[in-house]
């Protein structure tokens, strides 16, 4: 829930080899027969023929199972051949090649927000304004309503939400430091917290998702660029982006040294090698289904700008080529569906796109409390909501890749701050020209390309 599944990686396709992209109408149609043949939900609807569901999100081995066995099985109107990639410039590669070669067999897609802004721009995606109507019972928020408008039209129906919070093993809270509360914690008190942690224990508790297949990127966009200088590429190298990396060098020195090698937080955090840890909803929850009692769950920390926090929302659009678009319109009512997406809920751990009152009340007990500390989040008075990197296309690797780097080099290998921020500015300001990209939230919308500053 992420540039790609949030328990899968960015970078790397979930069943490797099983789709490849090829060129023109021949690719296309090649890959549509291996989609059709990678698995499949539903009881066949009477003879209706098969939907083909392409995803860059739930691409793991047990997401991909829970989506066919658990959220997909009771759709009755057709089967459902379900697949996901786990590399968003392969999902969006695979749907403009179909869509060009006028070959597509795909019937529904669901990603993420940014990446029908990336598909709009190669290829016209249809106007789903009359399933919006359609479903006007959902009372999508208006918030996401106006996420889902691209070029003045509704171009996906909102689908599943989620965004990254903080958990910590009850332990560490007797060593928090006084007159802190975690649900509205400041990074200076996030730091002293994993000072006194060290002097404690004689470990470093705190804990990052800063492997190759960690979210730690989206640390850096959305919560303390935001949180500590108020702009992400606007303020990439400002005195306040200075700031920012000076205090994370600090944290990083009470930070457990393992970090470089955690994808998932919710692995250490039950082994009990880190006690307070950071990631995605999602890469939370075993750890807060299979011991709820263990652990507390709240916002990530606010700085001087504020709360920074990085909202995900994923949508579902039917393909112009499609050629089942009744059939997909029902797909889409059913998986909006609250009884589904409670399944949804407890089976994946993704939200539905709901207001908090509307969020159904039999949640398993690690969901409803990340459910507690996203509200908690999104209703804080200084909350400033970022935006996944959007109209980046085939240079979302390259973005991603910048503030890796920056970490690598001033956490991982002791760089100067302000000569390191400079260089990686001139990188990044590269990769938006080739994107053609402009800014988005919360940079100030610009005319033409972003200029990073």
């Amino acid at each position: 829930m992420d540039g790609g599944s949030a328990r899968g990686s960015d970078g790397l396709i979930s069943r490797r080899g099983v789709l490849r992209l090829g060129a023109a109408a021949a690719g296309g149609a090649a890959a549509a027969g291996l989609l059709g043949a990678c698995g499949s939900a539903g009881n066949g609807g009477g003879g209706n023929g098969s939907l083909v569901f392409l995803s860059d999100q739930l691409s793991t081995t047990v997401e991909s199972a829970a989506m066919r066995t658990k959220v997909l099985s009771g759709f009755k109107s057709a089967s459902v051949s379900f697949t996901s990639f786990s590399d968003t410039t392969q999902f969006i590669d695979q749907v403009t090649a179909q869509s060009k070669a006028g070959t597509s067999t795909l019937d529904v897609i669901g990603g993420l927000q940014g990446d029908f802004v990336a598909l709009e721009a190669q290829i016209p995606l249809r106007d789903m304004s009359d399933v919006i109507s359609e479903l006007k019972d959902r009372n999508f928020p208006q918030a996401y309503l106006d996420l889902a408008k691209i070029k003045g039209a509704y171009r996906f129906v909102p689908w599943i939400t989620a965004t990254y919070l903080m958990v910590a093993n009850k332990k560490a809270l007797a060593h928090l430091p006084a007159g802190a509360d975690v649900n509205t914690l400041t990074y200076d008190q996030l730091l002293a917290w994993g000072q006194a942690l060290k002097k404690a224990t004689g470990q470093q508790l705190i804990g990052f998702p800063a492997s190759p297949k960690g979210l730690i990127k989206r640390f850096f966009q959305g919560y303390a660029y935001p949180s500590f200088t108020g702009g992400l590429n606007t303020t990439f190298k400002s005195p306040a982006a200075v700031t920012m990396w000076e205090y994370f060098k600090q944290l990083w020195a009470v930070s457990n040294p393992q970090s470089p090698t955690y994808a998932f937080m919710q692995e250490p955090l039950l082994s009990g090698e880190v006690w307070v840890a950071w990631d995605h909803a999602v890469r939370l929850s075993d750890a807060l289904q299979q011991q709820p009692g263990n652990f507390v769950v709240f916002p990530a920390p606010s700085g001087p700008r504020g709360l920074g926090y990085e909202p995900v929302l994923g949508g579902l659009a039917i393909p112009t080529t499609s050629k089942h678009v009744t059939q997909a319109k029902a797909l889409i009512s059913y998986l909006t569906e609250p009884r589904v997406q409670t399944t949804m809920l407890n089976a994946e751990s993704w939200f539905p796109p709901v207001g908090a009152s509307a969020l159904p009340s039999n949640l398993a007990p690690g969901v409803s409390a990340e459910a507690k500390a996203i509200v908690a989040t999104t209703g804080s008075s200084n909350a400033i909501a970022s935006q996944l990197p959007i109209g980046l296309g085939a240079q979302s690797a390259a973005f991603d890749k910048v503030f890796v780097d920056t970490f690598t080099a001033i956490a991982l290998n002791g760089a100067p701050i302000p000569s390191t921020l400079a260089s990686e500015a001139a990188t990044l300001q590269s990769v938006l020209r080739q994107a053609g990209a402009a800014c988005w939230k919360p940079d100030p919308a610009s005319t033409g390309v972003c200029q990073v500053g």
